[in-house]
């Protein structure tokens, strides 16, 4: 229902679905947070440069600072709450753990989300600003620090714990790999 200020919209995040009421000038970030209790995805600057609020919108990695929560109606969204499964960490959550891929942790949840949505395009054959060869005929680039870094570029970690962040989605890539 919309009455030209509001409008009802249905969200389902991690698997569980959300009717929700909003202001149509509310963001995603604000509706996930208040409006379904997900609180993994943080407001660190609001304007889309730190990434910290990064999400995946029906499997693409998303800023939730600068998306209309009205632009999601109708969309699955994870979080970092949904990335586990069954109890088990996601690959990725088990690699930061491990390679003590976070210090504080405040950016940890959209990092994790931009690594998945990350690993997902590079697989997909998406190149980057630092891809070599860039041709629908060649097999996607071997997966490198260069890579990721390049591919994470937009998720900022105040502490600095960009090193083990790298090792970390390499590690787990190379997991997927071997599992398939």
């Amino acid at each position: 229902m919309t009455d030209g200020t509001r409008s009802e919209i249905r969200l389902r995040v991690n698997g569980l679905t959300h009717r929700l009421n909003i202001d149509n000038r509310r963001t995603l970030l604000d509706a996930l947070r208040e409006g379904t209790g997900n609180t993994g995805p943080k407001k660190g600057c609001d304007r889309g440069q730190c990434g910290a609020c990064t999400v995946l919108l029906d499997g693409w990695r998303v800023v939730s600072c600068l998306t209309l929560a009205v632009a999601a109606d109708g969309s699955d969204v994870t979080t970092v709450e949904g990335l586990a499964h069954n109890g088990e960490l996601h690959p990725l959550q088990q690699a930061f753990v491990q390679l003590d891929g976070l210090q504080c942790g405040y950016c940890t949840p959209g990092q994790l989300c931009s690594a998945v949505g990350m690993l997902a395009e590079h697989a997909a054959g998406w190149p980057s600003a630092v891809t070599a060869v860039v041709s629908p005929e060649e097999p996607a680039p071997e997966l490198d620090a260069e890579e990721v870094r390049e591919r994470l570029s937009g998720n900022l970690c105040r502490c600095g714990a960009y090193p083990s962040i790298v090792r970390a989605v390499l590690e787990a890539a190379s997991r997927e790999e071997m599992t398939g």
